[in-house]
């Protein structure tokens, strides 16, 4: 890949702030019920009005009413992107049918609140990649009050997974979701397998009865023996990773009840408003696109740390690890040309206060530089001393001006560099309608950055490699074409 050019020397957090003192009003924004500040970051006037005209050179306004419209966004695929339909954008003839499978998804929610399925006590939500990570990050932000239902995720096809996730459950009360966009996943349909297998030996008379299918493809779902009243269907041109929003959130419809699930859309739709129609200097997924692109390409940072700080929300850095770097771990534009520039960095993180105990050595006195990004919700929703979440922000705040500022000390074991950048995320509460928000924000940074890369965001053939040669050792088709080194692995595990 080809080196980028000598960029300018790039100023201190401390002078920045020391040269702007519009600084913070000019890099923080509220909207949605939540707080963005990106202050903490080496953006300044000169790299802001940089990074605008090559948005404008991209193709930034064009793409994003491609995208907002139904066009064609997915040249390698030669689809539209048509989950902001699920949010009342798009095509009207995309909207039309999203609201329509909405209004069944609804209905079979009813029906299982009413009691068409009997006496309900536990779902079994099967998947992998966006097919669970995004219901999951919604049941455990939101649906830790709610009680309705005892839910479980699988994805792994691990046994030990298999039997971690049934443990709690009671399989004559229990529904297995299985979400799947081409419903031919090794990994889902095997657990699918081992459901039936579970309910049946339990003596569940009717397995298939159990068992709900949401899928882009309903005859691949027909195929495995579900029967059609209980399929759920979602587009082709929405990707895993961007599908909670539809039919694959039915689990999480169930876990928060239907207003609240309503609540989530709203708040993503809301956020769409605002990265549509708001101007590039108060736009706050490009902005935050723009910091990405200038610690990627220009300081070489490799990797971006998330935070939450928030026990809630301990599913978040692994929900945006698959959003943005399925998303923009590409080496090639959409052209097919290779890049001249660095795409995605490897997104990481957890929750605080855990991580300052673990990794936040590396980032405040470490060779390495890391964009640390903190999520944090102002209100508290649990049962303890108001002290606890007092002090939990207390140290997300102290972390971000520890990164930006250091301290000196003549002891060179005990000196903090400072200058080093962060963002806080800082939510009012946590409830539907901001994560909904949240998590439309990160999708539409996630697109911003594709666009000023030239590169399309919305294929993956990345995974596919590994799974076709899985596929291949396990019908025995690929033996001989076995390089020296993976033979001997499968003999000596004798498989």
């Amino acid at each position: 890949m080809a080196k980028h050019r000598q960029q300018p020397a790039i100023r201190t957090l401390d002078e920045l702030f020391k040269a702007e003192p519009d600084r913070l009003s000019r890099l923080s924004f509220e909207l949605s019920g939540i707080y963005f500040d990106w202050s903490k970051t080496h953006l300044d006037a000169g790299i802001l009005g940089s990074f605008a005209d090559r948005a404008e050179q991209m193709g930034f306004a064009e793409a994003r009413a491609a995208l907002f419209s139904g066009a064609i966004v997915n040249p390698s695929e030669q689809r539209s992107a048509t989950r902001l339909a699920e949010r009342g954008s798009g095509s009207p003839e995309d909207v039309e049918l999203a609201t329509a499978r909405r209004e069944r998804m609804r209905a079979l929610v009813d029906a299982i609140e009413a009691g068409a399925f009997g006496d309900v006590t536990g779902v079994l939500h099967i998947g992998i990649g966006g097919s669970v990570l995004g219901p999951a990050l919604l049941t455990d932000s939101l649906g830790r009050r709610s009680g309705s239902f005892n839910v479980r995720f699988l994805s792994n096809i691990d046994g030990a997974a298999f039997d971690e996730a049934v443990k709690p459950l009671d399989p004559p009360t229990t529904l297995v979701v299985v979400a799947s966009k081409t419903f031919s996943t090794l990994e889902t349909l095997a657990n699918l397998t081992a459901a039936r297998t579970w309910l049946a030996e339990a003596g569940v008379a009717d397995p298939d009865g159990r068992v709900i299918g949401i899928t882009a493809r309903p005859e691949a779902a027909l195929e495995q023996g579900i029967d059609d009243t209980r399929i759920l269907q979602f587009a082709e041109g929405v990707g895993g990773r961007y599908s909670l929003w539809g039919s694959v959130g039915l689990t999480a419809a169930l876990a928060l009840g239907w207003e609240q699930f309503q609540a989530l859309v709203e708040g993503a739709a809301e956020m769409d408003r605002h990265f549509l129609q708001s101007p590039v200097a108060e736009n706050v997924p490009l902005i935050a696109a723009f910091a990405d692109r200038l610690y990627a390409e220009q300081l070489e940072c490799q990797t971006r740390a998330v935070f939450a700080y928030d026990e809630r929300l301990r599913l978040l850095p692994p929900y945006l690890q698959q959003l943005e770097m399925e998303s923009n771990g590409k080496s090639v534009t959409k052209d097919g040309a290779r890049v001249q520039q660095p795409t995605a960095p490897v997104t990481w993180g957890g929750t605080g206060t855990d991580a300052q105990h673990a990794v936040f050595q590396l980032l405040h006195q470490g060779t390495v530089l890391v964009p640390v990004e903190f999520v944090a919700v102002r209100e508290a929703e649990d049962e303890q001393d108001p002290e606890h979440h007092r002090l939990l922000l207390l140290n997300a705040f102290a972390q971000s001006a520890a990164l930006m500022h250091g301290r000196g000390s003549e002891d060179s074991q005990r000196s903090y560099a400072g200058n080093r950048p962060s963002a806080t995320i800082l939510l009012d509460r946590l409830d539907p309608r901001s994560l909904g928000a949240l998590l439309a924000f990160y999708e539409h940074r996630t697109f911003a950055n594709a666009i000023l890369l030239g590169i399309n965001p919305f294929d993956q053939f990345g995974v596919e490699l590994g799974k076709e040669i899985a596929r291949e050792l396990a019908d025995g088709t690929d033996e001989g074409n076995l390089d020296s080194s993976t033979r001997a692995l499968i003999e000596r595990a004798r498989i």
